[in-house]
């Protein structure tokens, strides 16, 4: 692909008028788009499942689940292991590595899988593990780093 059609493919949707609307959405708007769907099956200390079926607003060009999509999943449920733990607060991610195994398609029904692997003072380490519900097939595996803030004691 040339330069000028890259550049193309990033700026597309740039016009006034969708810039505009884009901008009146919803703070948080992103997280209600994956999260749509997502039902809570177990939460326990440190560990929370869900399942979902994979909607077709979150397939690729290829009509596979996106993985942008799975990073969010690997964000916001393993941010919630955290919660379990009775935490209030659950700061900023520093590292987020995903390795993805499979497909998942429109319909299909997914679990995903999140555990407080360490909450300090200071640091907290998740594992995020998505599966095909049906098989328990591996769609992917994260690891979410957050540092946490420490409250000002002034």
């Amino acid at each position: 692909m040339d330069l000028e059609s890259v550049k193309r493919y990033l700026e597309k949707g740039g016009s006034e008028n969708e810039s505009s609307f884009i901008d009146s959405m919803p703070p948080k708007f992103f997280e209600t788009l994956i999260t749509q769907g997502l039902h809570v099956d177990l939460i326990q200390p440190g560990r929370v499942i869900c399942t979902m079926k994979v909607p077709p607003r979150l397939l690729n060009a290829d009509n596979v689940f996106h993985g942008g999509a799975t990073a969010m999943l690997v964000d916001l449920v393993g941010t919630t292991a955290i919660y379990s733990l009775g935490g209030s607060v659950t700061g900023v991610s520093v590292e987020i590595n995903i390795s993805y195994m499979d497909a998942a398609y429109a319909d299909e029904e997914i679990e995903i899988e999140a555990k407080a692997l360490h909450v300090g003072k200071v640091v907290a380490v998740i594992s995020v593990e998505l599966r095909k519900k049906k098989t328990g097939k591996i769609i992917a595996q994260g690891r979410h780093s957050k540092y946490l803030y420490v409250p000002s004691k002034m």
